[in-house]
């Protein structure tokens, strides 16, 4: 995968995502409540109750007890907040917090909420990942930002990480 360049600095100078993701995250999700149509759209939860990460700068798994809350708007975009958390190989423990859309054509959507599996490339999914830890060995996460690139698979979520350079 090329690296993505964006001009964003006001002295033209881009920023970049990596080439290669710095870890993935496959989190194992219980089924969605839906807590019905409010004002503001389907209101949902759906709790994550374990899963795996693996990369080149961070292993470990996802804790149980996570939840991922949506609201599904009117146009069909589910608006995505997560917050879970990963314990390292070594006992580190990081708080994860997600921000996210995902959004596609209808009848892929509808493939989806089925538990169908759905190549990604036929919708967007994509977050906004912060990380937080006292954990000495992975302070840096403290320090950065990330973008993931995900995808629904029927009892999971895989979220490919890039550091924001």
């Amino acid at each position: 995968m090329a690296s993505v360049r964006i001009s964003w600095e006001s002295n033209g100078s881009p920023f970049m995502l990596g080439n290669e993701p710095i870890f993935s995250i496959r989190a194992e999700l219980e089924a969605i409540t839906s807590l019905g149509r409010t004002p503001y759209g389907e209101r949902r939860m759906v709790g994550i109750i374990g899963g795996t990460v693996s990369g080149l700068r961070l292993n470990g798994r996802v804790l149980p007890g996570g939840a991922d809350w949506q609201i599904i708007r009117s146009d069909g975009a589910a608006d995505i907040k997560a917050r879970y958390i990963i314990e390292t190989g070594a006992g580190a423990l990081i708080m994860v917090t997600s921000e996210g859309l995902r959004h596609g054509p209808p009848e892929v959507m509808e493939k989806l909420a089925r538990g169908d599996n759905v190549d990604p490339r036929h919708y967007y999914f994509r977050t906004v990942m912060r990380f937080e830890t006292a954990a000495p060995a992975v302070d840096w996460l403290n320090r950065i930002l990330a973008v993931a690139k995900g995808q629904r698979e029927p009892n999971a979520v895989r979220l490919d990480v890039y550091e924001v350079e």
